[in-house]
């Protein structure tokens, strides 16, 4: 599978955007873990996970991720470093979180925290996709998918796909609530609405020109 992501277009900003991205993905993860008030579908699955087998948060996030990602292969799906580095960077980011941030608290924190979780995680969903360096394994199982059975829309594939790893999650004892309707209706128009800011477009190739018949 070849690497996808072309570094040789600003280099530094779309690594920084990447980074930054999975930090912010991985810190914000971990505000809606300790809200309490629910996950989306694949860290309800993820946190299930976890409680099943006692490994913490982040292990799970970044073993899931592995397994995911060799799901590519028969999908004939490229990794970028961006794919590479979301298995990995994520997972410890949630870790490191959660180890500083002590659970419980009053209800209005707990507001508080999933609010800053659901607006920073679309920030940061914005920032590693706009680095162009390739989607995370989850994103690309999706399309991937689409691509083997073009008849089939990749909305239709996506709900499936979480509503079975919702369902799995909330029988493993991953938090449901409030928080995943939240983030099921804001996630989309936040990350829309951030991704212009951060977005590292590639230049347009310049035109080329045809040279002048003889005469």
């Amino acid at each position: 599978m070849a690497m996808i992501g072309n570094l040789r277009h600003r280099p530094t900003r779309r690594l920084t955007h990447l980074f930054v991205g999975l930090l912010l993905y991985g810190f914000s993860m971990a505000l809606m873990i300790r809200s309490g008030l629910g996950l989306n579908p694949w860290d309800v699955f993820h946190q299930g996970l976890s409680r099943l087998t006692g490994l913490s948060m982040g292990t799970v996030v970044i073993a899931v991720g592995a397994l995911v990602l060799l799901a590519w292969i028969p999908l004939r799906q490229r990794p970028g470093l961006g794919t590479v580095a979301n298995v990995v960077v994520i997972g410890l980011a949630v870790d490191a979180t959660l180890a500083l941030l002590p659970p419980g608290g009053p209800l209005a924190l707990r507001i508080v925290l999933l609010v800053v979780g659901i607006v920073g995680n679309g920030a940061a969903t914005a920032l590693y996709l706009g680095a162009r360096l390739g989607p995370g394994p989850r994103d690309g199982l999706m399309t991937g998918l689409v691509a083997r059975r073009p008849g089939r829309s990749l909305r239709l594939v996506r709900t499936v796909i979480e509503v079975g790893v919702l369902a799995v999650g909330a029988l493993l004892g991953g938090t449901v609530g409030i928080g995943t309707i939240a983030y099921a209706l804001t996630i989309g128009p936040l990350a829309q609405l951030f991704l212009p800011l951060f977005d590292v477009a590639e230049p347009n190739p310049p035109a080329r020109i045809e040279p002048a018949p003889a005469t």
